[in-house]
């Protein structure tokens, strides 16, 4: 749990014994040496007799992944045969969430429980437009929420997770998660999902800066396409993941949307990375992006085709061609502005269900169809 006390402390023993009354619940806060007093409030939130709460600073290089780190040493040091992680902005977190995630990994049918939320259309634009579709096409893995932050791991994946050389990276910072999904998929641990309703957070403009983010993310997916190449070079299609809970309707909080940011910040992108843009993509993209940056802003669009071409250039220029890779993924942000901002303009009537269908899934769709281009440009 890297954040925050959360409210529902005092009812977690009652989802715990729903997954098994022979296990015993410890939390664990890994603060990152906030201001704000978490530590303590923590420590002071009531808990039930026989809950035990741990609440320290992890040492490291500063980002979620180093927190998470030290969670897994804890876990590994009280010998648990269980470890759920719950991010630390989240509004939307009850008791049941607990058992949800746990279950599939105590029954032993399951080694990575990843979260399936239901989101508003623009919240987790860089889930919905390069990880899910990206991994999906990868290694043939419907997961819907592959960086979600609220998941369960069982403890030999703890320790394969530990064991590897990778905690003074961009893994220690925002590429945990999208690392320890792909990490899962492909050591062999078996994967599913589990239901857990609208996810209530501290949503963000996607107009608003990216920070390091972006780069820490793509760059880890992107990265590890050389590490698992033959596993995903042997892929074709993909299969569904089990998901557990029970599926309903429900209504997540609307994110705002700065459509003109977006735009400008993608003809803006002009000036600064029409260098790297004519090294990274081929001829014929590269005239694309030009016509796209050309659109006028009331019928603005970035096709869902024209955009997995793109994500495809920038996949291989990362890891074959030679050029600076943190340039290769700053140069991408605008262009994930104006796909962003074209999503955007073709959805504004849609609700959320008809939204997953014909703009998500249509669009994960499309970059399996190109894996063997995928495969092809690799290896050219």
């Amino acid at each position: 749990m890297p954040g925050r006390s959360p409210t529902w402390l005092r009812r977690l023993p009652g989802a715990w014994y729903d997954i098994s009354p022979n296990l015993k619940p410890v939390v664990v806060n890994s603060d990152g040496g906030s201001a704000d007093g978490t530590c303590r409030a923590v420590l002071q939130a009531p808990v039930p007799a026989g809950v035990e709460v741990i609440a320290g600073r992890y040492q490291g290089v500063p980002g979620k992944g180093s927190a998470l780190r030290a969670i897994f040493e804890a876990a590994r040091r009280l010998d648990a045969r269980l470890c759920i992680v719950l991010d630390s902005d989240l509004r939307s977190i009850t008791p049941e969430w607990v058992e949800l995630l746990g279950r599939p990994v105590v029954a032993g049918e399951h080694d990575y429980v990843a979260p399936y939320y239901v989101r508003d259309k623009y919240d987790g634009t860089i889930t919905n437009n390069i990880v899910y579709p990206m991994t999906r096409m990868l290694y043939g893995v419907d997961m819907r929420q592959p960086i979600g932050g609220d998941f369960a791991v069982a403890s030999w994946l703890l320790d394969a997770y530990l064991g590897q050389d990778v905690w003074e990276t961009d893994v220690a910072r925002y590429g945990i998660d999208v690392w320890m999904t792909t990490t899962a998929i492909n050591e062999g641990a078996r994967v599913c999902q589990t239901y857990l309703g609208a996810k209530i957070h501290d949503t963000k403009d996607p107009a608003e800066a990216l920070g390091p983010m972006f780069r820490q993310v793509v760059g880890t997916l992107f990265g590890l396409m050389q590490r698992y190449e033959s596993k995903w070079k042997a892929v074709r299609g993909s299969r569904p993941v089990r998901l557990y809970g029970t599926p309903h309707e429900v209504q997540p909080e609307p994110v705002p949307v700065s459509l003109e940011a977006m735009i400008g910040k993608l003809r803006n992108g002009r000036r600064e990375w029409s260098e790297t843009w004519d090294a990274v993509l081929s001829p014929s993209n590269r005239r694309v992006l030009e016509e796209i940056i050309g659109r006028d802003a009331e019928s603005f669009h970035f096709d869902a085709a024209e955009w997995a071409d793109i994500v495809l250039d920038y996949a291989v220029a990362y890891n074959r061609s030679g050029l600076d890779r943190n340039r290769v993924i700053d140069s991408m942000v605008p262009l994930y502005y104006g796909h962003t901002a074209g999503m955007v303009v073709r959805s504004r009537t849609m609700g959320v269900a008809t939204f997953e269908r014909d703009i998500v899934q249509a669009q994960a769709r499309l970059f399996e169809q190109l894996k063997p281009e995928l495969i092809a440009r690799w290896e050219s």
